[in-house]
């Protein structure tokens, strides 16, 4: 009689049953507005005070917990450790970082605070699949801490965007330098309201599947 171990499911997954689940693990745009997820009201104002707060470099995750006033009840930042866009990985240095940051709400009926999420990285503002990741990891990080599940937002050297919206500015961006919070807050350039070309082109291969 021969005795042994079976090899585990980490150890025998193959590399495409490893990408299948990944590819689980993402939010397209389509998927993202159906969740209902909440608009911003002052979204520059949003993205100055965490830019001005953190001073995010690319591949850097600002995630910020907001009242329901808008007003900001804590944040963190760090950079990203994941050599794949996994949103499992993603949710747990979310979920790591707002334990830190903040009690969760868990006892609560329904959250009565909002997780939003500002990540800086290359390219332009179109959808990846790195930006679903990340909001895959959002959702599921705000479900196990009791929070509200907030807008998604990235900063590229073109400016920021709140994905799934179409709105946007150009700055700050990835490459601007950080103003003052009373800077910010008094910040009024405008700047070009984003169609959100990405999204769009996701939303159109989405409805065509």
């Amino acid at each position: 009689m021969t005795f042994g171990f079976a090899p585990s499911a980490a150890t025998s997954m193959s590399p495409a049953t490893d990408s299948a689940n990944r590819l689980a693990r993402m939010l397209e745009p389509a998927e993202w507005a159906a969740a209902g997820i909440p608009l911003l009201r002052s979204p520059r104002e949003v993205v100055s005070g965490l830019h001005s707060r953190h001073r995010p470099i690319p591949q850097t995750a600002v995630v910020a917990v907001l009242d329901h006033e808008e007003r900001l009840t804590a944040s963190a930042s760090f950079a990203r450790r994941s050599v794949t866009a996994d949103g499992w990985e993603f949710r747990n240095a979310l979920l790591a970082h707002l334990r830190r940051v903040i009690p969760h709400d868990l006892r609560r009926r329904t959250p009565v605070r909002t997780a939003v999420l500002l990540y800086c990285r290359e390219g332009d503002e179109r959808w990846t699949e790195e930006d679903g990741a990340w909001m895959w990891g959002l959702r599921d990080a705000c479900t196990l801490h009791g929070l509200r599940c907030g807008a998604y937002i990235t900063l590229t050297r073109g400016g920021w965007q709140v994905l799934g919206e179409g709105r946007g500015g150009r700055r700050p961006n990835s490459t601007s330098q950080p103003t003052s919070l009373a800077e910010a807050a008094l910040d009024q350039d405008p700047g070009p309201v984003r169609t959100g070309g990405g999204a769009v082109q996701a939303l159109h291969r989405t409805a065509a599947r």
